[in-house]
């Protein structure tokens, strides 16, 4: 009778860490499409955000705007621009935000670059697009750079286009910055602006 006991008991636990390790399964396992919630859709939409394909906000929320930038990032790096994100597509995000240069792009500009955040007096925290203002935005003269264009500043990463600044003509972006900390770190440099739109 013990050892029917036992055998249940293991059973159940078996059970139940198969179905806890199916709970956990990366999001790569998934199709991720419009009208999706979650952590998983939060994941998806950071990729996005930190490869200047969105700007809008991680909210676990795969609406309009995530559809749009999972069809655009598709289309960019020739995968069938369907709107649904599942293991290739993810696989794709992962190996470009981890690159440290773009493969390909229509402009590079030396660009003298200064940091800004929401935290910085007469700033708000949101950018002229209408996107809370985040690291991997950046205000640009729009006669240089239209809004909108995706960008990869060296020493930076993956940005977009997303805001204007009294300040920011010519030759000049400002890159947005989390906290003040990393925005007084950053300071005042030259770098190479890579369009990639």
């Amino acid at each position: 009778m013990r050892k029917v006991y036992i055998a249940a008991v293991l059973a159940v636990l078996l059970l139940t860490n198969a179905v806890a390790l199916a709970a956990v399964a990366p999001a790569q396992d998934k199709l991720l499409k419009h009208g999706a919630r979650g952590e998983d859709v939060k994941m998806l939409q950071k990729l996005l955000a930190d490869t200047g394909y969105y700007a809008g906000q991680v909210d676990g929320i795969f609406g309009g705007a995530t559809l749009e930038a999972v069809q655009r990032f598709q289309s960019y790096n020739g995968l069938k621009p369907d709107g649904v994100a599942g293991k290739e597509t993810i696989a794709f995000l992962q190996r470009e935000r981890s690159s440290t240069a773009p493969n390909r792009y229509s402009r590079e500009l030396t660009m003298t670059a200064t940091a800004y955040t929401s935290q910085d007096d007469g700033n708000g925290s949101h950018t002229y697009r209408g996107h809370v203002l985040r690291r991997g935005l950046a205000a640009v003269d729009p006669r240089v750079i239209p809004l909108g264009t995706r960008l990869f500043i060296k020493g930076y990463g993956f940005a977009i286009a997303d805001d204007i600044g009294g300040a920011i003509k010519g030759n000049k972006i400002d890159l947005a910055f989390e906290n003040r900390a990393e925005a007084l770190q950053f300071g005042v440099q030259k770098v190479t602006v890579y369009i990639l739109d």
